[in-house]
């Protein structure tokens, strides 16, 4: 396998679910000009990581790629009880993280940089942040009788520790949210994660 990433997007997760599999991987990393460029638009036509190679299919998309791995590695336990509702239970969790939660961040990388006003443009971020607030204020719901998102360790546990790293950098509020506060502390204590984060230079 071979996984195209950008250091501290959101392949992250991808990394971190390898090293909780232990599937082996060869990891690229690309920077953001390199993403809309040949060879990486042949592999990936949007121009956009994570990008899976396994045995010359391409994968792409983070739901599909952490879905895939979940699935041919199921003695990991990252998807699920084995059972249909326990299956649903993670990719609730991994649309929240996949759908809502992610994309609110797009103002604060660049999206809304069209209007050409700083005021504006601060606005929306403002206004981002407090969406991001309130997503992750049911996320802290979640996590306040439990370790893990979805009950147990799973591919959506990976994915929302990324989004969480962002909300850190980019000044949304997470005070008083305590479950997630020690999801976090979990998280970094996981070997797993330090070697995922050492693969991307981010430890």
């Amino acid at each position: 396998m071979k996984l195209y990433y950008m250091q501290g997007a959101c392949p992250l997760a991808t990394h971190i679910v390898l090293e909780w599999t232990g599937a082996p991987c060869e990891s690229v990393a690309l920077s953001h000009d390199e993403l809309k460029q040949e060879p990486f638009l042949s592999l990936n036509p949007l121009g956009a990581v994570p990008v899976l190679e396994v045995d010359g299919t391409i994968m792409t998309q983070n739901g599909g790629i952490l879905t895939y791995l979940a699935e041919a590695w199921p003695k990991a336990g990252l998807g699920g009880d084995g059972t249909a509702r326990g299956k649903a239970e993670v990719h609730r969790w991994l649309g929240l993280v996949n759908s809502d939660i992610h994309p609110a961040f797009k103002p604060m990388f660049g999206a809304t940089r069209y209007l050409g006003d700083e005021a504006m443009i601060e606005k929306s971020k403002e206004n981002a942040r407090s969406q991001l607030r309130t997503l992750f204020e049911v996320v802290n719901m979640q996590l306040a009788t439990r370790d893990w998102i979805a009950g147990t360790r799973s591919i959506a546990d990976a994915y929302l520790y990324v989004v969480l790293r962002w909300a850190q950098g980019t000044g949304v509020d997470l005070a008083g949210l305590d479950g997630v506060a020690r999801f976090i502390a979990r998280m970094e204590a996981d070997a797993g994660v330090q070697r995922a984060l050492a693969i991307e230079g981010l430890a």
